[in-house]
């Protein structure tokens, strides 16, 4: 019961929310999420922080960064993000969010696969 008090407590923050729904769609560094959500650096650390206590984020070193993406075997947190994420119309701020993803690349110079199209344009 404390593990669901403690997942739905750390998701009632705006910021922390808007975190793992982004976290939900792509794996990210602090600088990416930074800029996608406009949010200072860190006021994302400090929610990824909390993330971290509560076991809900894995972080993987890559060159100079550090990106985070949500366990995948954390059924609690999946099933609540994964109902967001099918409702999505109905969050226009957390939809934004999602659709900035993909000018990820501006906020780290490191674009993926997907982001060097942009380049060829």
């Amino acid at each position: 019961m404390n593990d669901l008090l403690n997942i739905f407590k750390t998701l009632s923050d705006e910021t922390r929310l808007r975190i793992v729904v982004l976290l939900h769609h792509d794996e990210l560094c602090v600088c990416e999420m930074s800029g996608i959500l406009d949010v200072s650096q860190p006021t994302i650390s400090k929610g990824l922080s909390k993330l971290r206590d509560l076991n809900l984020v894995v972080d993987t070193r890559k060159e100079k960064y550090v990106y985070y993406r949500l366990r995948e075997d954390h059924a609690i947190l999946q099933n609540i993000i994964k109902d967001i994420a099918d409702h999505m119309d109905q969050y226009p701020k957390l939809k934004e969010d999602v659709g900035n993803i993909s000018t990820k690349w501006k906020y780290s110079n490191t674009p993926t696969p997907i982001d060097a199209n942009v380049f060829a344009e």
